[in-house]
C-alpha cells in the first residue's frame, strides 16, 4: 500500500550528506513505493543546516532535489499552535506542515518528537520504518 511519506530535515541531511546502504534503502523506498513529500520548511531548513555545517556540500542537496521526484507542500508562516506541544518551537512548522496536508508517515530521527500523541501522520524513526514498511 503506497502512502504519503515525509521525511525530516535531519533525516535528508544524512541521505544527502552521509550516505550508506541504510539511508539509500530509505529513499529508494520513500520515492518508489511510496510518495515522497517535502515542506517548503524542510527544503529551507535543509539548505541552511548544509550551508552552514557543510558548505561545500550544497550542490548535492540540488542534485537531490532535481533528481528524486517528490511533492512539495507549503508550510504556512502563520499555524495553529494548537495541535500539538513540542520543546523545539522551530520544529513545530515541520509537523504542522505533515499534518494539514494530511501525510501518512513523518520519518524523524528527532527524538523531540518521541511521544507526540496525534492521530496522523505516524511519528516513525528512519529504522522502524525501513522495518516496518
Amino acid at each position: 500500500m503506497s502512502m504519503r511519506v515525509m521525511l525530516d530535515t535531519n533525516v535528508l541531511v544524512s541521505a544527502i550528506i552521509f550516505p550508506n546502504q541504510r539511508m539509500d534503502s530509505l529513499i529508494f523506498k520513500a520515492v518508489l513505493e511510496h510518495q515522497l513529500v517535502l515542506s517548503s520548511y524542510i527544503i529551507e531548513e535543509l539548505f541552511d543546516v548544509i550551508e552552514r555545517k557543510f558548505p561545500d556540500k550544497i550542490k548535492h542537496v540540488d542534485l537531490f532535489l532535481t533528481r528524486f521526484p517528490y511533492e512539495l507542500v507549503y508550510t504556512p508562516r502563520e499555524q495553529n499552535h494548537e495541535f500539538f506541544n513540542i520543546s523545539d518551537k522551530d520544529d513545530y512548522p515541520v509537523l504542522y506542515s505533515a499534518i494539514i496536508e494530511d501525510v501518512d508517515l513523518f520519518v524523524t530521527g528527532d527524538s523531540d518528537f518521541k511521544g507526540i500523541e496525534i492521530e496522523k501522520p505516524e511519528i516513525i524513526s528512519p529504522a522502524d520504518f525501513l522495518e516496518k514498511y
